[in-house]
């Protein structure tokens, strides 16, 4: 029984350690022949172009947040509607009442955290 069950998802399993096993090697290969001298223009500090003045763990702005927040929240707004305006012929009335509630509540976060200031940036 056992054996008959193992026969179905043998080709799974055979992809799984073929693949496995490719991405080791890749990944030994790549350790063992790069070349391991950087030189110190690649050890400079490229995100700004001048070297760090502050402790990196230093208080970040509230404001930075928010907007994080906000992408995250209109980002799922997004992939929520994506799916809704394919359905909506099926989910009939009912569905559009609550995806309009969604995008109010939405719409008034959004107005709120504008009036708040939490979009402009000094």
């Amino acid at each position: 029984m056992l054996i008959d069950y193992l026969k179905d998802y043998f080709p799974i399993i055979l992809l799984l350690i073929v693949a496995l096993g490719l991405s080791g090697a890749f990944i030994a290969i790549n350790y063992f022949l790069s070349p391991n001298k950087p030189d110190p223009e690649k050890l400079s500090a490229y995100e700004c172009g001048f070297e760090p003045f502050s402790d990196s763990r230093m208080e970040f702005d509230v404001r930075f947040y928010l907007v994080a927040i906000l992408f995250i929240i209109f980002d799922l707004e997004i992939a929520f509607l994506f799916p809704w305006a394919i359905s909506l012929g099926k989910i009939g009335l009912l569905g559009y009442i609550s995806m309009m509630i969604f995008l109010f509540i939405l719409t008034v976060g959004f107005i709120y955290e504008w009036k708040k200031g939490a979009l402009d940036w000094e």
